[in-house]
């Protein structure tokens, strides 16, 4: 149905059916001032216009838009590189300890949790008890002192 209406309105206007007039300056009438096209901002602007060159000139060298520009690349290549070499000095850093080393270091995690350890005792043991301590230390000191 919705067909049938719009071919009747068609068949009503003697013009054709066309909705929009045409603007007098089509008609060539010398007196009347013809509009001008506006300016769009953004193709006005310099940097869309650099942005517009270079890919301009990239599609002539059959660059992509996707590919990055010579010297971001050279960065990230150098980045790259650095990362994998310093994984690499870690993995051998690792590799390269001996036996001695790594029972050095097993040893040296022990003393330091036996510290930590006996901070903590120390931390709830009663303040007379540290003071006696610390008395003892100061008395043998001074008792080997004497002694040399």
């Amino acid at each position: 149905l919705p067909a049938s209406m719009y071919t009747e309105i068609q068949r009503e206007r003697p013009d054709g059916g066309n909705i929009l007039t045409h603007p007098d300056y089509i008609d060539g009438n010398p007196d009347l001032i013809k509009p001008k096209k506006l300016l769009n901002p953004v193709k006005a602007s310099k940097s869309h216009q650099e942005l517009h060159r270079e890919l301009l000139m990239n599609h002539k060298r059959g660059l992509g838009v996707e590919s990055k520009p010579e010297l971001q690349r050279v960065l990230e290549h150098r980045r790259r590189d650095l990362l994998i070499k310093q994984k690499k000095e870690e993995e051998e850093a690792k590799k390269l300890q001996s036996p001695f080393e790594k029972e050095l270091l097993k040893r040296h995690q022990r003393l330091d949790q036996l510290e930590k350890e006996q901070e903590k005792q120390e931390d709830h043991a009663p303040e007379f008890i540290k003071v006696k301590e610390n008395l003892r230390r100061t008395s043998m000191v001074t008792g080997d002192e004497k002694a040399a």
